[in-house]
């Protein structure tokens, strides 16, 4: 069994930081105090000087697998997120085939098993015949029900009233949600191509998948899930006017309907298409400055609930097709914690608003078990952060299988020097020990 102490860390959690020991005995947290004695038998890490986070939970990543494996994998993409301090990650149906059914669903978990870093579970996808099957996922073992209320994957579009009440109305697990609104963007898109046919400059992103199309979908959500009393939590805002579509005095865990933001959301905004490109075309799109700060604002005042990195990997070849053709969406997960930290830095939100809102929320918003706190008894998912340390991004240090990284150039002004996954030190100081994989992750519903 692994036993480790990791001495004079400075623990960022549950919003206190403070200074002291914490021993890891197997996979699990036994003791946190002010000084530990001596165990044998027992590996003593010098935390001096470094952050102790609970690791980050991500609940919303596309790694690609199966079928799409040329622009990611469970393994490779999982690593890239276990360097970066994400211990936890929920990914998304549209994979090729779906994971519209029980068994396709399984399979994803199969294929993580033994290969994926990090902790996994999966969502299952909807359809707009596949109600039958929505209704045989266990919530004790699966993070829950994702539906495309916009463009998608194969036949996972779901936009049609009548369908979109049964779900609600019947499925009493999680529902989260892509909310755009598919003939509003069409009809953009037709306008923009009239006058440059494919090569639309990927500047007009944000007025093609539109504002207005976004606030005409997750309104519509939120209606049906009050009626029908649905657990829903929407994906990646990135307007200002869906703000008010939520609740900001509720505590989390009382709330049925919650929300999330997306690190390029809080990070980029439309002024960067000039030089950034296709590789930050997202959906829904990167829009304003004055989106990001209401953003930025809703995080700290409860109407947005967790972080997460909607990591969607593309090649470089796709990305450089022109408009129409080239994919949304872009790798994130190993420089997520970094990206929060220089966020944290520049006055946006404070380093307990980091573990707050992209580990302990996400824990929380989907009752994951025994994770995303440094508590006593809790699994030991935790990653160090060195706050005087620097981590360029260049293109031969990504982990990602497609190679590339929205922030080369730019320097993260800290280093995560280590990585722990249910007790093992998985990633130290750029190496890895791959001699133990992820847990499907437990939730207590």
């Amino acid at each position: 069994m692994n036993k480790y102490i990791i001495r004079n860390a400075t623990l960022v959690n549950e919003g206190i930081i403070r200074v002291s020991d914490v021993l890891i005995n197997g996979d699990r947290i036994e003791l946190i105090a002010p000084q530990i004695t001596h165990q044998s038998k027992v590996e003593e890490i010098n935390a001096e000087g470094l952050y102790l986070f609970p690791g980050l939970i991500d609940d919303q990543v596309h790694f690609r697998e199966p079928g799409l494996t040329h622009k990611g994998d469970l393994y490779t993409e999982p690593k890239a997120a276990v360097a970066g301090g994400i211990t936890s990650f929920m990914e998304m149906p549209n994979t090729v085939p779906g994971a519209t059914t029980l068994e396709r669903l399984e399979e994803k978990f199969s294929l993580a098993k033994g290969r994926s870093l990090a902790n996994y579970s999966f969502f299952m996808g909807t359809t707009p015949d596949n109600l039958s099957e929505l209704l045989k996922v266990n919530p004790k073992n699966c993070c829950g029900i994702k539906i495309f209320m916009g463009s998608s994957t194969g036949n996972m579009l779901v936009d049609d009233p009548q369908i979109l009440e049964n779900i609600f109305s019947r499925v009493s697990h999680i529902i989260a949600l892509h909310c755009e609104d598919d003939p509003t963007i069409h009809q953009n898109l037709h306008a923009f191509k009239e006058k440059y046919g494919d090569d639309i400059p990927v500047r007009f992103h944000p007025q093609i998948r539109s504002r207005e199309a976004c606030l005409k979908s997750s309104s519509f959500a939120v209606s049906l899930a009050k009626k029908h009393g649905t657990r829903l939590h929407i994906l990646h805002i990135s307007t200002e006017e869906e703000l008010a579509l939520f609740d900001q005095k509720t505590p989390l865990e009382q709330k049925k309907i919650t929300s999330e933001a997306c690190i390029h959301h809080l990070w980029f905004t439309d002024e960067d298409y000039e030089t950034k490109g296709n590789l930050i075309k997202w959906n829904p799109a990167i829009k304003s400055s004055s989106d990001r700060a209401a953003l930025r604002k809703a995080l700290l005042n409860g109407q947005i609930d967790v972080i997460a990195t909607d990591h969607a990997p593309h090649t470089l070849e796709e990305k450089s097709r022109p408009y129409t053709s080239a994919p949304s969406g872009g790798p994130l997960v190993q420089h997520s914690l970094l990206a929060l930290y220089d966020l944290s830095l520049q006055g946006v939100f404070n380093v307990t608003d980091i573990a707050r809102l992209a580990a302990h929320h996400p824990a929380l918003l989907f009752k994951v078990a025994e994770r995303g706190f440094i508590r006593e008894g809790y699994k030991a998912d935790l990653v160090l952060l060195n706050p005087k340390g620097k981590t360029p991004v260049e293109r031969g240090h990504v982990l990602y299988k497609c190679g590339w990284s929205p922030f080369e150039g730019h320097t993260f002004q800290s280093a995560v020097t280590a990585t722990f996954v249910n007790g093992h030190l998985i990633y130290r100081n750029g190496l890895f020990d791959e001699s133990h994989t992820g847990d499907r992750l437990v939730f207590n519903n």
